[in-house]
């Protein structure tokens, strides 16, 4: 009978299922942890240049997280830049480089990165990135008599850039120093004709004084002994003639995140007087033609850009029709709606 009761009792009980753990909430782009994978990516895309200037986070347009594993998480984002004033070149950490602003015709970014969070610790596994200068008209609103960006293969560019160089070799005691590649370049023809250029350089093995007699066995130092610089020039045409030009030399730089190590094998072999990169023939700002795979990207982390990670124009849509929806949602006078999670904020401007 005892044991009749029992089974009846055990019959009645109720039958507890387990309940799954809600999945964690979607990341906002302004939150911590997608800064600080933003963070891992802009060092990562400012490591792998090797032409033109250091870029800064300027928004995070959308974040995108799929879960691979305990402790293991594969990061999508989508980053807007901001050119800087610092050429790669230059050891100076990111945090203390300026942001080219819109009226020095600012230059934008845009790029997508894959990442891997394991074990809380972020690594780049792929990044795409493209950029491109502000519109002309973008400019001459905010200050119509700012000069624009030039061809950096233009004509009075170039004489501007072999007269700079030249002038600063016959002054200096120091080694002769060769052109790598000119970074910018603006003309202004009112009030003053005026060319101003910025350009890298590297030193070469020869002292200034053997450069007069053979500057054509004049080479880079080797890697071991490299010592790069940048140097800006500005030339008055008319109403007088007149040039200007500081250089600067880094020395040489012992490889850290924010000062790469750029190998002499990623300059012209040969840049005699006026010679430019031909990747830069016909345009106005250094691409960042970015398209990187991380080589110890494992098999199960492909490097892939999946169709479905949303463009920035899409998220942005996306986030006013749902602000839309939640204002015809009656609430109390006086309540102000969170944020959309995506996108974030602007740290500087927009273009």
């Amino acid at each position: 009978m005892k044991a009749l009761v029992a089974l009846i009792l055990l019959v009645q009980l109720p039958i507890h299922k387990a309940v799954p753990a809600a999945p964690p909430a979607p990341l906002g782009c302004d939150d911590p942890e997608s800064e600080a994978a933003a963070e891992v990516a802009v060092s990562y895309i400012n490591g792998h240049s090797h032409h033109g200037y250091k870029f800064a986070l300027n928004r995070i347009e959308n974040i995108r997280t799929v879960p691979q594993g305990p402790n293991n998480d594969i990061i999508f984002l989508e980053l807007d830049l901001l050119e800087t004033k610092c050429h790669i070149l230059n050891p100076t950490p990111l945090a203390n480089c300026t942001i080219r602003s819109l009226t020095e015709h600012a230059v934008e970014g845009d790029c997508d990165v894959k990442l891997q969070k394991l074990d809380g610790k972020f690594s780049v596994l792929a990044s795409k990135c493209h950029s491109h200068a502000d519109s002309s008209e973008d400019v001459h609103k905010l200050c119509p008599d700012c000069p624009l960006l030039a061809s950096l293969n233009n004509t009075e560019v170039l004489a501007t850039v072999t007269a700079a160089l030249s002038g600063y070799n016959s002054r200096t005691a120091g080694a002769h120093l060769r052109l790598l590649e000119i970074g910018r370049a603006t003309i202004q023809y009112e009030p003053a004709h005026v060319v101003s250029v910025e350009f890298a350089v590297g030193a070469t093995n020869c002292s200034a004084a053997a450069a007069q007699d053979d500057v054509a066995a004049c080479q880079l130092l080797p890697d071991n002994e490299s010592d790069y610089g940048f140097c800006t020039a500005t030339r008055v045409i008319q109403p007088s003639q007149d040039l200007t030009v500081d250089c600067q030399l880094y020395g040489h730089q012992v490889p850290t995140p924010d000062a790469p190590f750029v190998s002499r094998a990623f300059w012209p072999a040969s840049t005699s007087a006026g010679l430019v990169p031909s990747v830069v023939q016909g345009f106005t700002n250094h691409n960042l033609r970015l398209s990187h795979n991380n080589p110890v990207a494992s098999e199960s982390s492909s490097s892939e850009f999946p169709s479905s990670v949303l463009s920035a124009k899409s998220v942005a849509k996306r986030a006013v029709a749902e602000v839309a929806q939640h204002d015809k949602v009656p609430r109390p006078v006086g309540f102000v709606p969170p944020p959309p999670p995506c996108p974030g904020k602007i740290r500087y401007f927009d273009i």
